[in-house]
């Protein structure tokens, strides 16, 4: 990885499957580690999201589906500044 010591990131949202025959549920899970311990002042917040029933192509069921994709913009538009707090 080229993760850059003391530099700023963007805020990021890291997923990933525990069944991913792809990428193993690790991979995102080292990144999302380095990013922490490399991101410097400024950075935004680092998430990290496994899901513990999919695998590569994400959930399968039409519901399950929409759950997540409300999560990705549920952090979008929190980091958009567009959420009440």
């Amino acid at each position: 990885n080229n993760v850059q010591g003391g530099a700023a990131y963007p805020a990021c949202l890291l997923t990933g499957g525990l069944h991913d025959p792809r990428v193993q549920y690790w991979e995102p899970a080292k990144f999302a580690a380095e990013l922490r311990h490399g991101a410097g002042e400024g950075s935004g917040a680092m998430c990290l999201k496994i899901d513990m029933a999919a695998g590569h192509f994400s959930a399968s069921d039409r519901y399950k589906y929409l759950r997540e994709l409300s999560f990705d913009y549920a952090m979008l538009l929190d980091q958009l500044g567009l959420v009440k707090k």
